[in-house]
């Protein structure tokens, strides 16, 4: 299979195998929906599956794609069909939403903003944020071991002398320092210590993307993504995120289960608002000041 973007216009280029007998369009079978996509041959012998996609990269025309498809030409060796895409100013880098082409695609998308990690366990956050880092070529930070290298002593200690509210207070001093860098995933302290659980904190972390892994006892994606929003709506503080992740559970292996739907979550949340980076980047040229989203002129004053 070879694939093209070609701006507005998808081209698809499928093998026909071999053995096959002569076909022409009437043999192409096409069951095109905006997110999915199948091409099967029909011969007298039955019907041969050549392509099936059921999530394809992002949004494509169903109907002008079908048309596209039967009327475009085919070859000896390949099909060639046209996908038309709904945005026409949206790269795809390859046909499926997978973790191969999301990391790519999300990093273009994101524009240099960086990312925030929070969730109720550190560990879970820490693991998560490594392999999304990777996925997009950003830089991977953990908010715990700032702090220690910081302190020259373990967070449980400090908390044992100056008391868990100083461990929050500390982090959202970190929150502050990072808000002004570009291109890095931070993985946030988790519960209660954490400055995410503390209101105030967020108006730096809004200086990036605020992704909430939270857990579901869900077995199914439909049932996850139902269970994380009755918990986001359920949540003082973590509803802040921007957009959440359901976790379903933790083995060897789930933090990159997690990072694409991480990927996944962001790319959806900018696609409803392209203009979010772009607002993100303004947020903090203006001071990380606390007004997101709704971003005051320059001169306004949190306090007054």
């Amino acid at each position: 299979m070879q694939f093209r973007d070609d701006g507005g216009e998808l081209e698809l280029r499928l093998q026909v195998p071999p053995d096959h007998e002569e076909i022409s369009s009437k043999n192409v079978a096409i069951n095109a929906h905006d997110l999915s996509l199948d091409v099967a041959l029909m011969s007298q012998k039955g019907i041969r599956t050549l392509l099936s996609i059921p999530r394809l990269y992002s949004r494509i025309k169903p109907i002008e794609t079908m048309w596209y498809a039967l009327c475009r030409f085919i070859d000896e060796d390949e099909i060639v069909l046209s996908l038309k895409k709904q945005d026409v100013t949206q790269p795809w880098p390859g046909l499926l939403e997978a973790w191969e082409y999301l990391g790519k695609g999300v990093a273009g998308m994101l524009k240099a903003t960086s990312i925030y990690i929070v969730g109720d366990s550190t560990l879970i956050n820490s693991a998560v944020a490594k392999e999304l880092a990777l996925a997009l070529g950003y830089v991977p930070l953990e908010s715990k071991k700032l702090m220690e290298q910081l302190l020259k002593t373990s967070l449980d200690d400090y908390a044992k002398l100056e008391g868990p509210d100083a461990v929050a207070e500390l982090e959202c001093k970190v929150f502050e320092t990072l808000s002004k860098q570009l291109r890095v995933v931070v993985a946030t302290l988790g519960g209660d210590q954490g400055a995410a659980s503390k209101p105030h904190s967020w108006r730096f972390m809004y200086a990036g993307f605020t992704v909430w892994l939270s857990r579901s006892q869900s077995q199914d994606e439909a049932g996850a993504e139902k269970e994380a929003v009755k918990a986001k709506e359920g949540s003082v503080v973590y509803s802040k995120a921007e957009t959440v992740v359901a976790l379903s559970g933790w083995e060897d292996g789930a933090a990159r289960d997690a990072a694409e739907g991480c990927l996944r979550a962001l790319k959806y949340l900018i696609e409803s608002d392209k203009e979010l980076p772009g607002n993100k980047s303004l947020y903090v040229r203006l001071g990380a000041r606390g007004d997101w989203p709704n971003i005051m002129p320059p001169g306004w004053d949190p306090a007054a």
